[in-house]
């Protein structure tokens, strides 16, 4: 899944490639993407772009006295920039284009999402705060104004496991599976720790290794070009997706636990105290 670090360089990279520019056609390919229906989606259509933004993994493009194309990239979506599209209309059909936006230059991008769990999520708003996905977002990391005192209060009181409180949008937006196993193996931390167990130490050091995992995973993937930005993420990563190699720090064996829908990588000697985590309904919450 796209997370904050890629979704802020394809912002970036959009930045460059859309602003000023016009919207000349908004193809849909698969209906589901789109969650809207007033303003309909030809209300984006000649009109410029004025900005990119995001909004933790939301992208965001602005037009001229229009609407906004928000867009949510879910788990296996994601944006092929095309400096020349196709000529004629894309076909429905089975294949992973959902959908396609043109520029007045002929360039434009497509919207693909593989798999058969179609999640990907397009809206056409006055403004992205009627995305609900967008208005339920907490601070973003990575903002000014996030400092230790302010992510100190947010974890007061939160009775939850660390890894699953870094993934919770409404309270930190734009963090994931990948980068949240990313922080914690920075901070030297159990994913099953509770947050409300920190003390004021391990706080400071959960907050710097926060802003020094995202900071650093978007200086990595600024100026690369979409079609680029997977695996650059992929290569950046310490423990997330390499269970069985060694850790980079210490050398141990990278573990995973392993739930429903997704999994978790740490490193048992940097993490756990040694100790593996075998399964989350039989494992201990480690300190």
């Amino acid at each position: 899944m796209p997370e904050l670090p890629e979704v802020e360089a394809l912002k970036d990279f959009l930045s460059g490639e859309l602003v000023g520019h016009q919207i000349t056609r908004v193809l849909p390919v698969a209906i589901s993407v789109l969650k809207t229906y007033d303003p309909p989606l030809t209300a984006l259509e000649s009109r410029e772009v004025t900005a990119v933004r995001r909004h933790g993994k939301f992208l965001d493009l602005r037009t001229a006295g229009g609407p906004h194309l928000v867009t949510h990239l879910a788990r296996a979506g994601w944006l092929h920039w095309k400096d020349r599209l196709p000529d004629g209309p894309p076909r429905p059909g089975r294949g992973p284009l959902a959908m396609r936006v043109a520029l007045e230059t002929g360039a434009g991008f497509d919207l693909t999402e593989a798999g058969t769990q179609k999640r990907l999520a397009v809206y056409v708003v006055r403004d992205p705060g009627e995305v609900p996905g967008v208005a339920r977002l907490g601070p973003d990391p990575l903002a000014d104004d996030f400092d230790e005192a302010r992510f100190a209060g947010l974890l007061e009181g939160e009775r939850r496991q660390l890894k699953g409180a870094l993934r919770d949008q409404s309270l930190i937006a734009g963090v994931g599976n990948a980068y949240s196993d990313e922080i914690l193996h920075a901070a030297k931390m159990s994913p099953f720790k509770l947050a409300s167990a920190l003390t004021p130490q391990e706080t400071q050091r959960l907050y710097e290794a926060l802003r020094t995992t995202l900071t650093e995973a978007v200086e990595r993937s600024r100026g690369v070009a979409a079609g680029r930005l997977k695996a650059e993420k992929k290569s950046g990563l310490r423990v997330h997706g390499r269970t069985g190699e060694p850790c980079p720090v210490c050398g141990d064996t990278v573990r995973e636990v392993s739930f429903s829908d997704s999994s978790l990588q740490y490193c048992p000697t940097c993490q756990t105290g040694g100790k593996p985590l075998a399964d989350r309904r039989t494992s201990k919450f480690l300190k």
